[in-house]
């Protein structure tokens, strides 16, 4: 659409179509002063009525490029993290924003060279997620992150990690890894298992497994089950070193009846090893996961595991990032704690007589 005169809209039509000034539709299209939301929604309105489209390289020479989300993440090769872009992707979307998705592959320096490029770049938001090892330098380094950010007009936001503290200008949006690991463990204890193995305790200290685990020792606790640290073996979250871990263990004999798995990819790692093993799920040996990403349903039984909504994750970070400078949300509500359940599939049962202790070292149970 055009102006009256024909010519393509410009910022002084479309603050005339909303009744403000062009200083108003300035900050609503660079999102960098708060704006009333009526008032926003006004200006946006008449820029969609107007097919108004902003001069991006006017906007280049001020320092404010297109609009942008950067969502950074280890690997996009995980189902979970993929379901946090789509979320992240979705609401930056709605937000008339562009996801920007960059990886790392586990290295922190990466990381750091990434933040600094994307707040270079005047990006509204840079969302970190992954477990971490939560140390006294990982805290001075994300809060000094934190506080650049904040100065550049843009925003922290720090997905399945812990906060910062009450003064460090970050999002926060977590989800109950303890609650959920507590949840599946107290299952199985209540289905008569006792001998329960946690699959997938981080060496490293990252604050996801440790998260996980914590559950997994509340629950024994709390249904009066001794901890075996002898049952508590760490491994990587991949299906390969799953399976080999399981599989290393398994040739000293079986002394569970149940195996917790840290994620459903390990999970599905643990099922191939006992398969391998000549072992049946949930006949000898119950599995549970943690996630409840697609290929849950795909394994053979169908997986019980902890749903954790990663969509949600996505949607919430890129919601209350840009709402508080949007005047949308306050700075009191910028940290969540999203819930997380069990799906009930089939891959626990009772154990049965079969699925006693230990077979001898190096035969299958």
């Amino acid at each position: 659409m055009t102006s009256a005169g024909g010519a393509p809209a410009t910022l002084r039509d479309v603050a005339l179509r909303a009744g403000v000034s062009m200083a108003t539709v300035s900050r609503v299209l660079a999102d960098n002063y708060p704006v009333a939301q009526r008032t926003r929604q006004r200006v946006l309105r008449a820029i969609k009525d107007l097919d108004y489209v902003a001069n991006t390289h006017a906007r280049a020479l001020r320092g404010r490029g297109t609009p942008t989300v950067a969502f950074v993440l280890n690997d996009v090769r995980g189902a979970s993290f993929a379901s946090v872009a789509h979320g992240v992707e979705q609401e930056a979307a709605r937000r008339g924003r562009i996801c920007l998705i960059c990886t790392t592959q586990g290295d922190p320096e990466r990381e750091l060279s990434v933040v600094r490029t994307m707040r270079e770049q005047g990006a509204g938001a840079v969302i970190l997620i992954g477990g971490v090892v939560d140390d006294a330098a990982y805290r001075g380094q994300m809060t000094a992150i934190a506080h650049s950010l904040d100065a550049s007009g843009s925003r922290l936001v720090l997905c399945g990690r812990p906060p910062l503290g009450p003064d460090v200008p970050a999002t926060v949006v977590e989800y109950d890894n303890e609650g959920g690991a507590y949840a599946v463990v107290s299952r199985l204890l209540a289905q008569g298992h006792r001998r329960v193995l946690f699959l997938g305790a981080a060496a490293n200290g990252s604050t996801t497994a440790a998260g996980r685990l914590a559950g997994y020792r509340r629950a024994l606790a709390d249904h009066a089950v001794a901890v075996d640290e002898a049952l508590v073996v760490a491994t990587e979250f991949s299906r390969a070193d799953a399976y080999e871990k399981l599989t290393a263990r398994l040739r000293e004999g079986r002394d569970f009846t149940a195996v917790c798995a840290v994620t459903d990819t390990v999970a599905a790692g643990a099922l191939a090893a006992l398969g391998d093993r000549g072992l049946r799920v949930p006949e000898d040996v119950s599995l549970t996961g943690y996630d409840d990403v697609d290929p849950a349903t795909d394994l053979r039984p169908q997986l019980t595991t902890v749903h954790v909504p990663y969509e949600e994750v996505g949607r919430t970070a890129v919601r209350l990032a840009l709402g508080l400078r949007a005047g949308e949300v306050s700075s009191a509500a910028q940290h969540a704690v999203l819930g997380t359940h069990v799906v009930i599939r089939d891959s626990t049962a009772p154990p049965t007589t079969r699925q006693g202790p230990s077979a001898p070292a190096g035969e299958p149970a």
